[in-house]
């Protein structure tokens, strides 16, 4: 299955996440799965499930919270500005580069309501990583995510209000 399959699992994480070596990194995943869950997988439907695993396995190392770090932060070969720029999102960062004035981005986080404030203040100005702001402001990490989204589209909308 393998041998049959390899090339197409590989295409479709490149797709998503647009970075060769981590499309690798995902295709290994994916057949190694597959073959934890092979009971699982309906007679005659190889191609569509490896597809399937293949699909999910990128869009959790998308969504992960080691890469939405990485996109704050901008690391050299990082794959979330590429998959925002496929998507035809700019990212946050973007949108404050643009504009070459940390002070306005500094009054919009400052001007946030709480709980949105605290968190993005630890997030983007003094980047703690989620989990450490979860554990100070005693709260579970997928709520601290949840207000981080939420305080990037209020920002967003702020920003371009402004602009």
């Amino acid at each position: 299955m393998v041998r049959q399959y390899e090339k197409l699992v590989y295409t479709v994480c490149c797709q998503l996440v647009h970075d060769h070596q981590l499309a690798e990194d995902l295709s290994q995943e994916t057949f190694v799965s597959a073959y934890l869950h092979m009971e699982s997988c309906p007679p005659g439907a190889e191609k569509p499930w490896l597809c399937r695993i293949a699909v999910n396995k990128a869009k959790d190392h998308l969504k992960s919270a080691y890469n939405r770090r990485m996109a704050v932060t901008e690391a050299p070969g990082d794959t979330a500005p590429a998959l925002a720029a496929a998507q035809n999102v700019p990212s946050l960062e973007a949108e404050c580069e643009t504009r070459a004035d940390a002070g306005l981005a500094r009054e919009c986080i400052e001007g946030l309501a709480e709980p949105y404030r605290t968190v993005s203040v630890l997030y983007f100005m003094q980047e703690w990583p989620v989990e450490a702001i979860a554990r100070q402001l005693g709260r579970m990490p997928k709520t601290v995510h949840t207000q981080l989204y939420r305080a990037k589209k209020m920002l967003r909308r702020e920003l371009a209000a402004v602009g």
